[in-house]
């Protein structure tokens, strides 16, 4: 039997947390080429989500610990749907080809992620074009993802 205890999950924070990305991932499928992807991912607020798409799969979140913003947007980066993972959401899913970003709202976030595999790097072209370029603006992103309403865009 496979299991995250609330251990993982505490342990898993603190790896986050000590890390550079300020993420760290426990991954419940075997391989990376398992046909469906189950991982927890440990991922502090200034850690940087690029808004991105996955063309082939939906995505489902379920919170362990903490709060999470996710947000959809549309082709142009307007801001489509809102949630507070956690707080108002349980569990968002979030469809195939979706522009969407998540933000930790709390140290110590730890958000429970399933979609298909095997599992693939985002491509360059599924990394929003109207998101983040380079490091310059990341903390101007995260304070922009807190606060981002539906009908807004970054102005980056």
């Amino acid at each position: 039997m496979k299991q995250i205890s609330s251990l993982d999950v505490t342990q898993l924070a603190g790896q986050a947390h000590a890390s550079p990305r300020r993420r760290a991932n426990l991954n419940l499928h075997a391989e990376l080429s398992d046909p469906i992807q189950r991982l927890a991912i440990a991922m502090e607020p200034d850690t940087l989500v690029r808004p991105h798409r996955h063309p082939h799969t939906w995505e489902l979140l379920y919170p362990l610990a903490g709060r999470f913003v996710v947000l959809n947007f549309d082709e142009a980066g307007y801001v489509i749907e809102r949630r507070i993972l956690g707080e108002e959401s349980a569990v968002l899913e979030t469809a195939a080809g979706v522009w969407h970003a998540v933000l930790s709202l709390d140290a110590g976030g730890v958000i429970f992620e399933v979609k298909h595999g095997p599992y693939r790097p985002i491509a360059e072209e599924d990394f929003a074009p109207w998101g983040p370029q380079g490091e310059a603006r990341v903390a101007d992103l995260l304070a922009w993802y807190a606060n981002a309403q539906v009908g807004e865009r970054w102005p980056g």
